[in-house]
């Protein structure tokens, strides 16, 4: 009976402990909230409306018909009018269209060639084997319906020529993510973590009564891990060539910004956890409540595309979902850092807001 009553005391003061540890007990119900969320609602491999670009060379009736059951299909969705099967390949080389919908100018001649030729031609940002796999959907569309010439209903109206992973190998889009995933988890725990300790050490305090300023200490403490996230970068790229063949198309110099960039905006928000964490273990639960929604939502694992437009506007708020655009267009599409530009103006905006509000938290939580 005793025991008992010791087992109850135990019981309800952990009770307390966690009702006083609002961090935790807000992760409790909050990860299964995110998981099942993000799982069965933001995740669809079902993928519909890639971004797509039309040039359009024909005059005719039948190739406006054509773009019309193209979008009516829902495979894709047109958000770029241009003129040249050109201007359409410097798109999917920027990462604003994954698909392109050239129509010659004889389209109506080769819709009725008796050796049925295709008499269109899709170019699809094949760097993503899901992505080139949806698009070819749109290969058998049919339009013999509205032609006066019969033509066989299972004759291909669409080639494909797929770009940057013709072999649709599988390494060649998850290495260049890996590299963001890997600098997410990493970056934002050790930073989180190290200013977390020093607080449950006492050390924070004594820094504090130094002449040091409240923005140097902090540009001071994650300065070292910038050095450790390029050296981390470096080795996921000579693993990634050397054993899974992922090819440099970019400049190099541009890889290391785009990657400065990102480790700024991942080490500003460990940061912001360690002035929310009391100890070290709640920055990690606080790290990992940040990392899921980032590796489900920014397209590293499903087409960004595939997305609802709720998941995508919470995505682009995400730096994970910048720098996976940066690197693989850099890697593997050889886009330069100036075609890429908005993704370095969103991680900018990020580490600084990051930043100021890591710096306005700080002296908060010291009190």
């Amino acid at each position: 009976m005793n025991g008992l009553r010791r087992l109850l005391a135990i019981m309800r003061k952990e009770v307390r402990q966690l009702r006083r540890d609002r961090l935790t007990f807000g992760m409790i119900v909050g990860i299964p909230l995110l998981q099942i969320t993000l799982f069965g609602f933001a995740i669809n491999t079902d993928v519909r409306d890639l971004r797509a670009g039309v040039a359009n060379q024909s005059t005719s009736q039948l190739a406006r018909w054509l773009v019309a059951d193209a979008a009516a299909s829902q495979v894709i969705r047109i958000v770029h009018q241009v003129d040249t099967p050109e201007q359409l390949e410097t798109l999917i080389r920027r990462g604003e269209i994954a698909v392109g919908v050239f129509i010659p100018e004889d389209f109506t001649r080769r819709l009725q060639d008796p050796e049925h030729r295709p008499a269109a031609q899709l170019l699809i940002d094949g760097s993503d084997p899901l992505i080139l796999a949806t698009a070819r959907q749109l290969a058998n569309l049919e339009t013999g319906h509205r032609i006066e010439a019969p033509r066989p209903q299972k004759t291909e109206t669409f080639s494909i020529r797929p770009y940057f992973n013709p072999e649709r190998r599988s390494a060649l889009y998850i290495v260049p993510g890996l590299t963001g995933v890997i600098l997410t988890m990493t970056m934002v725990l050790f930073t989180a973590v190290s200013i977390v300790r020093e607080r449950e050490r006492g050390n924070l305090e004594l820094l504090i009564n130094t002449p040091v300023g409240k923005t140097e200490l902090m540009v001071g403490k994650i300065t070292p891990y910038i050095l450790i996230g390029l050296v981390q970068v470096s080795l996921i790229l000579a693993l990634g060539v050397f054993l899974f063949h992922v090819p440099v198309n970019g400049r190099l110099g541009d890889v290391y910004l785009a990657a400065l960039s990102f480790i700024g905006a991942n080490l500003t928000m460990g940061l912001v956890i360690s002035t929310l964490a009391k100890n070290q273990f709640q920055a990690m639960q606080t790290t990992f409540f940040f990392f899921l929604p980032s590796i489900l939502l920014s397209g590293f694992m499903f087409p960004f595309d595939g997305m609802p437009q709720t998941a995508r506007w919470i995505a682009e708020l995400l730096p994970l979902t910048h720098f996976i655009r940066l690197i693989r267009g850099i890697l593997l599409r050889g886009a330069g850092i100036g075609e890429l530009w908005p993704e370095i103006a969103a991680l900018g905006v990020f580490s600084g807001v990051m930043l100021t509000l890591a710096v306005r938290r700080f002296h908060k939580t010291l009190d």
